[in-house]
């Protein structure tokens, strides 16, 4: 008996998997991990970040499954997938490493008079009106790495989810909050986000 025979052929798994196949997609998660994994570790060279795209990519192809095609190739779907999101990553580490070092250069003198000004609650009360724009889960995330300091990894482990859906919120939260505060004048954003960025 040959071997196509004896073991599931990639179109007859995703056929399986359109059908709600829970065995089938255990299949494919495991014919393709090793290969996916070095793949993305050779862009993010961590493998943490590496199971965790590979984890998105499949719960995609799970939520996706109804409208998968059987005569596509699997193989080609899912290396696209994996590369975008791995695509994000690279993207979101530099868009973070640039505002990091905007901020940097950019920082004021802490004279006495703006040390009285950062004492006050207006900086604060500015921020809290911004993080009301947030989902629940966003603004927890944000929070969480704010506040009490928890790494991306920490905050996965406690919320049950991955270190990329992490970053994912805490770059939508920044996004949001910076687009919130176009509003105010310049000097006030910039210490706003001196606040919010650096530990991040």
């Amino acid at each position: 008996m040959s071997e196509r025979n004896t073991i599931s052929t990639d179109r007859d798994l995703v056929v399986r998997l359109i059908n709600n196949d829970q065995d089938a997609f255990c299949e494919l998660y495991a014919r393709y991990k090793d290969r996916l994994l070095y793949f993305a570790m050779k862009f993010v060279k961590s493998r943490d970040f590496a199971e965790d795209v590979y984890q998105d990519a499949f719960t995609i192809i799970w939520q996706s499954r109804r409208f998968l095609d059987p005569e596509r190739a699997f193989s080609s779907y899912l290396y696209t997938i994996v590369k975008n999101r791995v695509l994000n990553i690279l993207r979101d580490i530099e868009n973070d490493r640039k505002l990091k070092s905007y901020i940097l250069a950019n920082a004021i003198d802490y004279n006495d008079s703006t040390n009285q000004y950062l004492q006050t609650n207006e900086l604060e009360v500015i921020l809290t009106k911004a993080l009301k724009k947030l989902t629940p889960r966003q603004r927890q995330i944000f929070e969480m790495s704010r506040n009490e300091q928890m790494t991306h990894k920490e905050i996965a482990e406690i919320l049950g989810i991955s270190v990329f859906t992490v970053q994912e919120h805490i770059s939508i939260a920044l996004k949001s909050i910076k687009d919130y505060l176009k509003e105010y004048p310049d000097y006030l954003v910039g210490l706003l986000l001196i606040l919010i960025c650096i530990n991040i």
